[in-house]
């Protein structure tokens, strides 16, 4: 599923060829570049694409830009599941691949020019049909979890009219969505795919879900812009969190040459019915908040609180003139 090359539509003006020869020994020195010969990762648009294609999947009509009609469902749903399971299948070898390029350090060989095999991601292409199979066939059990977020943000939301409206309309859906999808693929090790899916609904929505987060039915985001959900939180059944919520960590342990060890729970615990108000932070992974709690506006918390707790902060006084 690698970008088409654009075809330029003026001849080069050979006024930048010195700058293009800079440019290309500065990218050739760092091999920041995503030009790999046989293993480069489809850019931005490519997986934005393979983003719709699969909410298209869960919520035909209302991503991709086909309408579709209820008689012909069926056919839409086999010709789109083939259609994104052959894309699944290769972005996730192509991940694969272009992982293990980065661990090994091969990529600097291939990005100055090194030979590569005539199909690199080869060996990975087993792997990436069986990963995509499995997560497709997660897709009915999905579409219900889902289900659940879209009820729970209309009962959550007095502004809504109906669920129809919270679908088509509120960004914490797409958000949501794409982070369960996202999941299971974080969950059978598929490196880079899932950040970039997750990426591509923060870029539209505001809102930043990590794919490694665990998060229960019921999930309902208001408003939605400027919430963080860090990798290693948890959430239970039916929280709800308003905008500009951080579920965070406090800080990081480093190794001896002081790099952030990573793998380790960073981020707090949520339990069931929690809601947590605009502008709350909610950090460390030894933190919990239990279950029917509230977390008030702007409050900042880095200790466990217990259930059926109300948490303010301190109340603005009023002045008159």
């Amino acid at each position: 599923m690698a970008d088409p090359i654009s075809h330029l539509s003026h001849p080069p003006d050979h006024r930048w060829a010195k700058l293009a020869e800079e440019l290309t020994s500065a990218i050739s020195e760092d091999h920041l570049a995503n030009i790999w010969a046989g293993c480069r990762m489809p850019g931005h648009k490519a997986i934005a694409a393979l983003h719709d294609q699969l909410l298209s999947v869960l919520f035909p009509g209302v991503f991709g830009q086909e309408a579709v009609m209820e008689e012909s469902l069926p056919a839409y749903l086999r010709q789109t599941l083939t259609a994104v399971a052959s894309s699944l299948r290769e972005v996730i070898a192509l991940s694969l691949e272009f992982s293990e390029k980065q661990k090994s350090g091969m990529g600097a060989a291939l990005a100055s020019g090194g030979t590569t095999d005539p199909d690199p991601c080869e060996k990975f292409q087993a792997e990436g049909e069986r990963i995509a199979t499995e997560v497709l066939h997660e897709f009915p059990a999905l579409r219900q979890i889902i289900g659940k977020d879209l009820v729970a943000a209309y009962e959550g939301d007095p502004a809504a009219t109906s669920v129809g409206e919270v679908l088509l309309s509120y960004p914490c859906i797409q958000a949501i969505a794409t982070q369960r999808i996202a999941h299971a693929l974080y969950l059978r090790h598929v490196p880079i795919l899932p950040r970039m899916l997750s990426e591509v609904a923060h870029s539209r929505t505001g809102i930043d879900i990590h794919p490694g987060a665990v998060i229960g039915p019921g999930f309902f985001i208001d408003h939605g812009t400027g919430v963080v959900v860090g990798e290693t939180t948890v959430i239970g059944s039916h929280v709800k969190l308003y905008q500009g919520v951080t579920l965070g960590a406090r800080s990081f342990s480093k190794d001896d040459q002081g790099n952030p060890v990573k793998g380790h729970k960073r981020h707090p615990n949520i339990e069931d019915n929690v809601t947590i108000y605009a502008g709350a932070t909610i950090l460390g992974g030894e933190t919990t908040i239990g279950r029917n709690s509230v977390i008030g506006g702007n409050c900042w918390v880095t200790q466990s609180i217990p259930p059926d707790t109300v948490v303010m902060s301190e109340q603005g006084k009023l002045r008159q003139r």
